[in-house]
């Protein structure tokens, strides 16, 4: 009787790379089947882990580190394959790639070879897996058919997409596409792109809606060489006078650029996209010079140029190379121009008056964060630069207190996981003044939680004439050339630190009225602790409700029957009386009614 490590070698099934090819056989056109699913391996049960991390990995690398220079690549991926299947329960697809991810590779060709096999005779997806995580350090162009065609495959459309993302990343964005196909936009889309034909893609690209999220966003982009669309049509109109192309006209695909763009920069749940978006250089410079020739004032446009202006002023865009020629500067002052036209400023104010909710606070904001970009030093300053940042409310995210040193962003630099704290957190707290005494200080928390991927701490001290920035305390940040893998110690002329973290604790201008009120009422708060205290409650945090600005929240937290901690949020909706008045009006109800009383 044959061992059980040796019995995958004496069934018939064939490789994983066989079974694409008769997908792609079966549906020539390359459509996704979402009915088809990569044959399982029924030899064993499946089985909850129960291995941890660090046996995981000490156990995988010590099958892969002999084989990785084996000359002979057939048998050592036939050894691989038997050692792999022995592995109860199976290695995580994702596991296998961080683990390969880390591994010293001394014979390149080697290694690279033993991939190519393990892509083509894997009868696994674990062992298929091994050889992609190979390829994504080692691939080459060559290599891109193979992976396309396991891309037909869904047990291994992510591993494919990781690989292809180092070696050709329009296939990857293609296969992703292909992955979401179940979207009737990006289905079109996809087919356009298959026809090989850059007018009917042009015309998909601009007839996405604006409910894609920033990942479909940044792959549309991609597939669809959004940035050579872009200059083609400024080839096209600069040789001819005309605006457009004769299918779709080129402000259309501009303002649809200006919305890929912004949408990339979503930092609500996950990393912000445009950090992978390797065209993003040439696409804002497009952008600028395209807003400039073809777009025509409307409030919609200017909140989109407005938008791209301020993430490259201190968002996560500003962390692409951008050379040293001052190529990010003169992106922002080509946008600000536009922005600053006449018809163009006419925009924010007429739109601002007598409209809906929705147009006058993106009217509002308009103009607010025009104030901000208006009074801010030039990008390549020196030094610490504080710059809140609220997201255009029509679609709203975490308000940023963003920390920038020496005209680059600090946090999706070092960190990578979630959002720079607000204002109230750092600044009304006054959690970044610099004392004697060292203080820790949490700058960032991940989208999910602190406990499941970590956050941002630094601490802070002043030392003679300096403030320094030390000790800091996070996860690695994603996997990233844009991300920087060892944070440095920051030191700061004190008399300068000290009067920009004046200047941003006292700069209100980027506050809207609900949100003054909320931020009133936590100072209030603070002052007379006794208003909570007294009915047995504390407050867990103040600010705007994320569907509806004008709306100020409270969350309060209290031990329920059972001692658990039970929370109560407490809605103030505006009015129309200043902030101050609404803000006196809810410390004077905290002081003589219980808030559990206030209702749901």
């Amino acid at each position: 009787m044959s061992a059980p490590e040796e019995r995958g070698a004496l069934t018939s099934r064939s490789s994983l790379y066989l079974c694409a090819v008769s997908v792609a056989l079966a549906e020539p056109e390359g459509l996704w089947s979402l009915e088809y699913v990569a044959p399982p391996d029924r030899t064993k049960p499946r089985r909850r882990p129960r291995r941890g991390w660090q046996q995981t990995r000490a156990e995988l690398t010590d099958v892969l580190i002999p084989l990785l220079v084996d000359p002979d690549a057939a048998s050592a991926a036939e050894t691989l394959q038997r050692r792999l299947a022995a592995m109860d329960p199976a290695v995580r697809h994702r596991s296998i790639h961080l683990i390969v991810r880390g591994l010293s590779l001394e014979n390149e060709a080697r290694a690279r070879a033993l991939a190519r096999c393990l892509v083509r005779t894997g009868r696994s997806a674990e062992s298929v897996c091994v050889g992609l995580a190979l390829l994504t350090r080692l691939g080459e162009p060559e290599d891109v058919p193979c992976l396309e065609t396991l891309g037909l495959l869904r047990d291994l459309v992510h591993p494919v997409i990781r690989a292809l993302d180092s070696i050709d990343r329009r296939a990857a964005a293609r296969i992703h596409l292909r992955n979401e196909a179940a979207k009737p936009e990006l289905r079109r889309l996809l087919g356009a792109l298959g026809a090989g034909d850059d007018a009917a893609v042009r015309e998909r690209l601009v007839a996405l809606p604006r409910t894609i999220g920033p990942e479909d966003a940044r792959r549309a982009a991609e597939a669809s060489e959004l940035v050579r669309l872009l200059e083609l049509d400024e080839a096209v109109a600069g040789s001819s006078g005309r605006a457009g192309t004769p299918h779709v006209r080129t402000s259309e695909l501009v303002a649809q650029a200006a919305w890929l763009l912004f949408q990339m920069t979503c930092v609500r749940d996950s990393t912000p996209e445009i950090l992978a978006y390797r065209e993003a250089v040439r696409a804002y410079e497009s952008l600028a010079r395209g807003a400039a020739r073809h777009l025509t004032p409307t409030l919609d446009h200017y909140a989109l140029l407005l938008s791209a202006a301020q993430e490259l002023a201190g968002g996560a865009g500003a962390l692409h190379d951008w050379g040293g020629s001052g190529r990010r500067e003169a992106a922002v002052a080509e946008l600000v121009a536009v922005l600053d036209r006449p018809e163009w400023r006419t925009v924010v104010d007429r739109d601002g008056q007598g409209r809906p909710g929705g147009v006058r606070r993106r009217a509002e904001w308009a103009r607010r964060v025009r104030r901000q970009l208006a009074h801010r030093p030039a990008a390549t300053a020196e030094g610490l630069r504080i710059e809140v940042a609220e997201r255009d409310p029509l679609e709203p995210g975490p308000v940023e207190a963003r920390i920038v040193v020496d005209g680059r962003p600090l946090v999706p630099a070092v960190f990578g996981r979630g959002p720079v704290h607000g204002p109230e957190w750092l600044l009304d707290s006054g959690r970044l003044r610099a004392t004697e005494e060292p203080r820790e200080v949490e700058l960032a928390e991940a989208y999910c939680s602190e406990g499941c991927c970590g956050a941002l701490y630094v601490t802070i001290r002043r030392d003679g004439g300096e403030v320094v920035w030390s000790d800091w305390r996070c996860p690695p940040p994603p996997l990233s050339a844009l991300h920087v893998r060892e944070i440095p110690e920051l030191r700061f002329d004190a008399a300068a630190y000290d009067a920009e973290i004046r200047r941003a604790e006292n700069d209100h201008t980027w506050t809207w009225p609900a949100r003054k009120a909320a931020r009133l009422i936590v100072a209030g708060l603070r002052d007379r602790p006794e208003l909570l205290t007294r009915w047995g409650m504390e407050l867990s945090w103040a600010g705007t409700a994320f569907s509806d600005l004008d709306q100020i929240v409270l969350s309060l937290r209290y031990a329920g029957e059972d001692g658990s901690p039970t929370y109560r949020m407490w809605c103030i909706q505006e009015d129309g009386t200043p902030p101050e008045d609404r803000a006196a009006d809810a410390l004077r109800r905290l002081a003589s009614e219980d808030p559990r009383t206030y209702g749901a």
